[in-house]
């Protein structure tokens, strides 16, 4: 012990001078401006020399710093990047011109103009790329202004490759409503659990009235804490959430069979059961739309946007069944009670599957 401890000292010595020439280069970074104007959306591409180095097969990364060298080599680099850069106006892929290289001695990088073909302004803008593929740590700092304004910064790398910006324009409005109601509408339709929790409320029928208001109370419930949820606010985990809207849907099913078919004015209680399970729904929604992503610079229209497709998925869903569970009652009221009570037995078992497979067999629940 005695001889290891008089030659820690030496050894680390040894370890600083041997890690100081690797740390004597920064790590490459790439640096993304773009400004949208109505005039047309410009910026600038600055990446570092190690990486154009690489690219252009150079032994000598400190040689391009040098003006005459960095324009020598200007058009060779410039095709490598943008067919790695890929930028979408509303949907259309648009083609970047990247020109006038110019050396940048402080960040020993070089500086391309950018430019796309002159447009309208862009309500959503999409940039994708993967700059270096060489290096799986590489990173790409993209700064998105309107006019002299920075409202967007994001950082790219092999992740992450990806960023949609919406502008704080009409056009960015309409184009953040055209990406959040039907992904709000997509996903109560592709929701089994939610979509059957709602039959269920429906199944017993009652007027008009008595069923618009187990709908709005589920609306209320479920956008409240979709709200809270989506900014951050309070989000339980889902392996808590996940199970008791499985269990939700139990309790629909079994309110249903104690009332044997047909909710009394006097003892229906969905209305209730609509808002208190709404809330742990609305958790379910906010997942889903964690994972879509939520534009900081629009959090009030993505937000009301994916709120409005789930409202319109919910009435695809309870205007047809209503409608119809209606005519039925009307014309065979035995046959439709026979319908309640089978389809609550089948809601009763559908929700047990779900609650034990969410709680005993959870793949895929984080």
């Amino acid at each position: 012990m005695r001889l290891v401890s008089r030659f820690l000292p030496a050894l680390a010595v040894l370890v600083v001078l041997s890690a100081s020439p690797a740390a004597a280069h920064p790590a490459p970074f790439s640096y993304l401006d773009l400004r949208l104007a109505p005039s047309g959306v410009t910026g600038t591409l600055t990446v570092h020399d190690l990486d154009a180095a690489y690219e252009l097969r150079l032994s000598d990364a400190d040689a391009l710093l040098d003006p005459t060298v960095a324009r020598r080599h200007e058009a060779a680099l410039a095709a490598v990047l943008t067919a790695r850069l890929h930028v979408v106006f509303d949907g259309r892929p648009v083609t970047v011109t990247l020109s006038d290289v110019t050396p940048v001695p402080d960040r020993q990088g070089l500086r391309f103009t950018v430019a796309t073909a002159p447009g309208a302004l862009p309500g959503r803008v999409h940039v994708e790329t993967t700059l270096f593929p060489y290096d799986p740590n590489h990173q790409t700092f993209v700064n998105v202004y309107e006019g002299e304004t920075l409202r967007h910064q994001a950082i790219l790398d092999a992740r992450h490759p990806a960023i949609d910006y919406y502008a704080g324009s009409w056009q960015g409005v309409g184009a953040v409503l055209g990406t959040f109601i039907p992904s709000g509408l997509q996903h109560i339709l592709i929701g089994p659990d939610h979509i059957l929790f709602l039959i269920g409320l429906l199944l017993v029928g009652g007027t008009a009235r008595r069923l618009g208001l187990i709908v709005t109370a589920f609306t209320l419930g479920h956008s409240v804490t979709l709200s809270l949820a989506a900014l951050d606010l309070y989000a339980p985990p889902a392996f808590i959430v996940e199970p008791l809207i499985a269990l939700s849907i139990v309790l629909v099913g079994v309110d249903n069979l104690l009332v044997g078919g047909e909710a009394s004015a006097g003892r229906d209680l969905r209305a209730w059961m609509a808002g208190v399970f709404g809330l742990v729904h609305g958790f379910g929604f906010a997942s889903v739309l964690r994972e879509f992503g939520l534009p900081r610079e629009a959090l009030g229209w993505s937000l009301f946007g994916f709120n409005a497709g789930v409202e319109l998925g919910q009435l695809v869903i309870v205007v047809p069944w209503a409608v119809a569970m209606g005519l039925l009652r009307r014309v065979r009221p035995v046959a439709a009670a026979r319908v309640a009570m089978i389809g609550s037995v089948v809601v009763v078992l559908a929700g047990a599957w779900w609650f034990i497979q969410r709680v005993f067999f959870p793949e895929g629940i984080a």
